[in-house]
C-alpha cells in the first residue's frame, strides 16, 4: 500500500518526532502527600461528568487501586485537560504507566481531546507495538476530521505488523470517507476481506457509508445486501448516507422498506428521515414521521427533536416549529440555532431577533452559527445598530475573522445601506471567497453604486477567485443602470468563454441590459436563440420593447406568452400597460387590465400604478381615476401618475387638490410629484399657483429645484407672456440650463413670435444639441410668422446642406386591437379612397358650419389654396376621418400625435366634434385635447 505525508512533522522520521515537553506538577517535596479522588456525579444530567481531586495527607492508600480509567473517562467526557494531565503525572510518578490498561487510557483521553501530540508521544514510547493504542489514536483522529494523520497512523500499525480488528476497520473507513479517498478505502476493503472481518456488521456498516459517501453507491447497496442480518444500525447507515448526498427519495423508500421488514426504527432513524424532509421541503411526510417517533416514544429525545424544529422551520411551518421547540425542556444551542435559522430563512426577522435574545437570557451561548443568522435578520429588517452590537460580541469572542462571520458582517452592512463598513469588512477579511466578492458587488448594486459594482468585478477576476451565475448576473444589472454597452458586450463574451451563455439565469440578465442600454437587436438575438423561454426573458424583452417605443412587438410577444401557457406576472402586466400607453392602445390597454383581474394582480401595487398611468396616457382620465382608488396601498407613486395624469388632461385645479389631499394623508412630494404640480399649473395657466409651489420646495419640503422645475417655471413664464421674469430666472439658476430650459423659452417664443428672445434661446440649443432638427424647425417657424422669409431660407438652407430632417408629423389611432399609423398626405392605407371621401365630407360640413382654414398658420410659402390643400391632410385629420369610417357611430375617437397640435386641425375638431355629435382626444407631445360639443378641455390655452 501507498501512503503519502502532507504534515511537516509527520513527514519525519517517525522514530523521531518533535514533542511538547510534559512539566511535572508536583515536585519532591510532596512525596508524603497522596491523591485522593472522587467521583461525584449528581443527579442533575449537567453535572454528571463534574470530578473533583483533593488532597488530603491524612489518607492513605494503595496508589494501584486508584481507578484511573475511570478518571480518564470521566475527564474526556468532561473535557477537563488540566485534570487529565494531572493524572497523566501521578501515573508517570508511581510508576503505573507500564501497564498498558493506563497508557491506552491515556493515548485514548489525548487523541479524543485532540492533543495528538501528546498521544502519539506515548504511542512510540511503548516497547512493543500495541493495537489498542494505535486503534485509540487512529480513532481519535478520525472523529476529530482529521482523517490523513489518521491514514499515516494506519501506515504505520500496518507496517509494524499489527493486525486491525473490528473496533480499528471502522476508524480507519471513516477516515478514508473525511478525505474522500475511495482509492485507499478499496485498500482497507481488501485487508477487510483478507483479515475475515467482513461479515462484522460493525465493519460492514462502515465499509456500506465509505463507498456511499465517496460516491459509489452501487457498490455500497451491493455490500449492505450482502450483509447476512441488518440490524437497525445497518439500515441507518445506508440511507443516512443517501440523506447526506441529497438521493432524498432513495433514502425515504429504504427507510419503508426497513419498516416493512419488520424492523423498528430508533431515533437515529427517524431524524434521519425527518432530514431528508426538510431537504426535500415534503412537509405531510414529516408530519408522519413526527407521528411516528410520538408512536415510538423518541418525542421526547433531543436528537429527534432538534431533527424535528430544523425540519418545521426548513418547510416554512415556523409554528410548528416553535411549539416542538417549546416542548424541549432544556434546548441546546442546536435546537436555538435551528428556530433561529428557520424564522430568518423565512424572513420572519423580527422574530428570529426576538428568540436570539431569550436564547441569551437561558445562558445558552451563540455560537457563530447563531451570530450568522442574527446578523441575516439585522440585514432583513436593516437594524444596522443591533448589527454593529452583535460584530462587537463577535471581535470580543475572538471569531472575527471566520469567513462565514465576515460574509454575514458585509452582507448586514450592506443592505443597511452602510457600504463604507461593508468594504472595510470585506477588506479585513484574510480570504475572501466568490460568496464574500457576489455580496459585496451586490451590495454596491442594492445602493446605487453601480458603476463601483462594475469596477468590482475586473479586480475579483485578477485576484483568481472565479465566478459564477450571480456574479455574472449582478454585473450584468449594474451595467445596464449606467447603459455602458461596452462593458455588456466584453461581460457576454466572457460568459460565452466560460460556457455560462446557456445558462439561463444569464441570459435572461443579457437580454435585460442589452434592452436597458438601447440594443434592442442584440436582445432580441438572444432571446430568439434561448432553449428555454421562460416568464423573465418575456419580462426583460417585454420591458426593452416597451422602454423604446416598440410597443406592437410587445403585444405581440405577450400573444405568443398566451401561445406557450407561460402565464404573466405583475411585472408583465405593468410593461405591457406601459407599452398601451405609449402607443395610446386603449382597447388593448382595458385587455391587460382584464388580465390583471384575472391573475389577480389588483392588490398588486406596481399594477395599480401602472393601470392609472396607462388610462392616463390614453385619454380616459375618468377610468384612472377608479384604478387610483383601488390601489389599495397607495405612495408617493401612485399620487404622482394620477396628479401627472390630471395635469396633462388640463384639469390643473383638479391636480391641485390632489396634492392637498397627498400631503393631508401623509405623503411626502418627491421631485417628480413636484414637477407634476408645475405642470398642472402650466396647463391651466395658474402661473401665481406656479410661483408659490416653486418658491416653496425647499423650505416646505427639503427638494432643491433640478433643472426639470425651472424648465417647467420657464414655460409657464413664457406661455404668460412674461420673457423679462422667464429671462432673469434662467440667469439666476444655479447651474447651467439645459436643453429643456432653453426649448421651453424657444417654444414660448414661438408662440408670442417674439424674434430676439427666439433666436437667443436657438443659439444656446444649437450648441447643446447641434443634431436635432427640431429647434431649426421652431426657429423658421418664428421668423416665417413674423415674414422674415429670407431668414426662413437661410434656415431651411443650412438643414439642407448638413442634412437635418424635419421630425414628419405622424399620428396614430387604435381600431379594434390594431394600432394604425398615418403621416401628411398619407395614401398608404388599404382604406385611402373612403378616407380622402370622408374628409370631403366633413370638409363640405365644416364649411357650412362657418369654418374658416386658418392658412396662415401653414408656414410654407406657397399659394394660399395649396396652404388650404395641405392643411386639410395633417396626419391627425387623417386619422380622424378614419376613425369616423372604422368605428360605430358615437364611439371615442382616440389619436396621439408625435408633435404639437397645430391651430388649425385644433379648430376644426372643435367643430368636427359638434358635427358628429362624438368626442375626440388628441394626446400630442405637450397634453390632452379633449373636443366634446365644440370645445376642448384645454379652453384655447396650450
Amino acid at each position: 500500500m501507498k501512503f503519502y505525508f502532507f504534515e511537516n512533522s509527520l513527514q519525519k522520521n517517525l522514530h523521531q518526532p518533535i514533542y511538547l515537553p510534559f512539566k511535572k506538577p508536583f515536585s519532591q517535596k510532596t512525596h508524603s502527600k497522596y491523591i485522593q479522588t472522587a467521583t461525584i456525579i449528581s443527579e442533575n444530567p449537567e453535572s454528571t461528568s463534574n470530578l473533583n481531586v483533593t488532597h488530603d495527607s491524612n489518607f492513605n492508600f494503595t496508589p494501584t487501586s486508584i481507578p484511573y480509567s475511570k478518571l480518564l473517562s470521566q475527564c474526556t467526557i468532561s473535557k477537563s485537560v488540566n485534570l487529565g494531565k494531572e493524572i497523566h503525572a501521578h501515573l508517570i510518578r508511581f510508576g503505573l504507566l507500564k501497564d498498558p490498561k493506563n497508557k491506552n487510557n491515556l493515548i485514548n483521553f489525548y487523541a479524543k481531546l485532540q492533543f495528538f501530540l501528546y498521544a502519539r508521544k506515548l504511542v512510540d514510547e511503548s516497547p512493543e507495538p500495541d493495537l489498542v493504542s494505535w486503534s485509540a489514536l487512529i480513532s481519535g483522529y478520525a472523529q476529530n476530521g482529521r482523517g490523513e494523520e489518521a491514514a499515516l497512523a494506519f501506515q504505520k500499525m500496518h507496517l509494524l505488523g499489527l493486525k486491525c480488528n473490528e473496533f480499528t476497520f471502522p476508524s480507519v473507513l471513516k477516515a478514508c470517507t473525511s478525505k474522500k479517498d475511495l482509492f485507499l478505502g478499496l485498500q482497507v476493503h481488501g485487508i477487510v476481506v483478507f483479515t475475515g472481518f467482513d461479515s462484522d456488521e460493525f465493519v460492514a456498516n462502515s465499509l456500506v457509508v465509505m463507498y456511499a459517501k465517496c460516491g459509489n453507491f452501487i457498490d455500497s447497496r451491493r455490500l449492505f445486501d450482502a450483509i447476512p442480518e441488518r440490524s437497525v444500525v445497518s439500515w441507518n447507515s445506508l440511507f443516512s448516507c443517501y440523506v447526506h448526498c441529497d438521493f432524498l427519495e432513495a433514502a425515504v423508500c429504504f427507510f419503508k422498506e426497513m419498516v416493512l421488514s419488520g424492523i423498528r426504527p430508533n431515533e437515529f432513524s427517524l431524524s434521519s428521515m425527518i432530514n431528508a424532509c426538510a431537504g426535500s421541503g415534503d412537509s405531510l411526510l414529516g408530519r408522519k414521521i413526527h407521528g411516528y417517533s410520538i408512536k415510538l416514544g423518541y418525542d421526547s429525545d433531543m436528537f429527534s427533536a432538534n431533527a424535528l424544529v430544523d425540519m418545521y422551520a426548513k418547510v416554512g411551518n415556523l409554528e410548528d416549529a416553535v411549539a416542538v421547540f417549546k416542548d424541549i425542556e432544556h434546548p441546546d444551542i442546536v435546537s436555538w440555532n435551528a428556530v433561529i435559522a428557520g424564522c430568518v430563512l423565512h424572513e420572519h426577522n423580527d422574530w428570529a431577533l426576538k428568540l436570539f435574545q431569550q436564547m441569551k437570557s437561558s445562558e445558552i451561548n451563540p455560537n457563530m452559527f447563531t451570530y450568522t443568522s442574527a446578523l441575516k435578520a439585522c440585514a432583513g429588517v436593516e437594524l444596522k445598530e443591533l448589527g454593529r452590537q452583535l460584530h462587537c460580541s463577535l471581535i470580543k469572542m475572538e471569531i472575527k475573522s471566520d469567513p462565514i462571520v465576515g460574509v454575514g458582517l458585509v452582507d448586514m452592512y450592506a443592505k443597511c445601506g452602510s457600504m463604507d463598513e461593508a468594504r472595510m469588512i470585506f477588506h479585513l477579511m484574510p480570504e475572501k471567497n466568490l460568496i464574500a466578492w457576489n455580496i459585496v458587488i451586490s451590495g454596491h448594486l442594492q445602493n446605487g453604486g453601480d458603476m463601483e459594482a462594475a469596477s468590482l468585478f475586473p479586480w475579483m477576476y485578477r485576484e483568481g477567485v472565479g465566478f459564477d451565475q450571480t456574479t455574472l448576473s449582478t454585473v450584468l444589472k449594474s451595467v445596464a443602470s449606467f447603459q455602458a454597452i461596452g462593458v455588456c458586450k466584453q461581460v457576454h463574451a466572457l460568459s460565452v468563454k466560460t460556457a455560462f451563455e446557456s445558462d439561463d439565469y444569464i441570459v435572461n440578465s443579457l437580454i435585460d441590459a442589452y434592452g436597458k442600454c438601447g440594443h434592442v437587436e442584440d436582445a432580441v438575438k438572444i432571446f430568439k436563440e434561448s432553449s428555454a423561454v421562460d416568464l423573465v426573458a418575456c419580462t426583460s424583452m417585454i420591458t426593452a420593447y416597451a422602454q423604446f417605443g416598440l410597443g406592437e412587438e410587445a403585444l405581440k410577444l405577450y400573444l405568443e406568452m398566451q401561445d406557450r401557457e407561460i402565464n404573466p406576472d405583475s411585472f408583465v402586466c405593468s410593461s405591457l400597460l406601459n407599452a398601451c400607453a405609449n402607443l395610446s392602445a386603449y382597447e388593448q390597454g382595458k385587455q391587460v387590465h382584464v388580465h390583471i383581474i384575472k391573475f389577480g394582480f389588483m392588490s398588486d401595487t406596481f399594477a395599480g400604478n401602472s393601470l392609472v398611468n396607462m388610462y392616463a396616457k390614453c385619454g380616459s382620465i375618468d377610468d384612472a381615476d377608479r384604478a387610483f382608488s383601488e390601489i389599495p396601498d397607495r405612495g408617493i407613486v401612485s399620487w404622482s401618475a394620477m396628479i401627472g395624469g390630471l395635469a396633462q388632461h388640463g384639469r390643473g385645479k383638479e391636480a391641485l387638490q390632489m396634492f392637498g389631499q397627498m400631503l393631508e394623508d401623509g405623503v411626502l412630494p418627491n421631485h417628480i410629484t413636484l414637477v407634476s404640480v408645475l405642470s398642472a399649473c402650466n396647463h391651466a395657466g395658474l402661473v401665481a399657483e406656479a410661483k408659490h409651489h416653486f418658491e416653496s420646495m425647499e423650505k416646505k419640503f427639503g427638494i432643491q429645484p433640478m433643472q426639470e422645475h425651472y424648465a417647467c417655471m420657464i414655460d409657464i413664464l413664457g406661455r404668460a407672456g412674461k420673457f423679462q421674469e422667464a429671462m432673469e430666472l434662467v440667469d439666476t439658476m444655479p447651474f447651467q440650463a439645459n436643453a429643456s430650459v432653453w426649448g421651453a423659452l424657444l417654444g414660448a417664443a414661438r408662440i408670442y413670435k417674439n424674434v430676439e428672445v427666439g433666436q437667443h434661446a436657438a443659439e444656446m440649443l444649437f450648441a447643446i444639441e447641434p443634431e436635432k432638427s427640431s429647434t431649426h424647425v421652431l426657429l423658421s417657424n418664428i421668423y416665417a410668422s413674423a415674414g422674415m422669409w429670407d431668414n426662413v431660407a437661410k434656415v431651411r438652407r443650412f438643414m439642407k446642406d448638413n442634412k437635418l430632417k424635419k421630425e414628419p408629423g405622424m399620428s396614430w389611432i387604435e381600431v379594434k386591437d390594431k394600432v394604425y399609423t398615418f403621416t401628411v398626405g398619407d395614401r398608404s392605407h388599404a382604406r385611402s379612397e373612403e378616407i380622402y371621401a370622408k374628409l370631403d365630407e366633413v370638409s363640405d360640413l365644416l364649411n357650412k358650419a362657418g369654418y374658416v382654414p386658418m392658412v396662415e398658420t401653414d408656414l410654407h410659402d406657397v399659394e394660399e389654396s395649396e396652404k388650404e390643400q395641405l392643411l386639410y391632410h395633417h396626419s391627425e385629420k387623417l386619422a380622424v376621418a378614419f376613425g369616423l369610417i372604422a368605428t360605430p357611430p358615437g364611439a371615442t375617437i382616440r389619436v396621439k400625435k408625435n408633435l404639437r397640435i397645430c391651430v388649425d386641425c385644433h379648430t376644426s375638431f372643435e367643430f368636427i366634434s359638434k358635427i358628429v355629435s362624438r368626442e375626440i382626444i388628441v394626446r400630442d407631445v405637450n397634453r390632452f385635447h379633449h373636443f366634446r360639443n365644440g370645445s376642448c378641455s384645454c379652453g384655447g390655452y396650450w
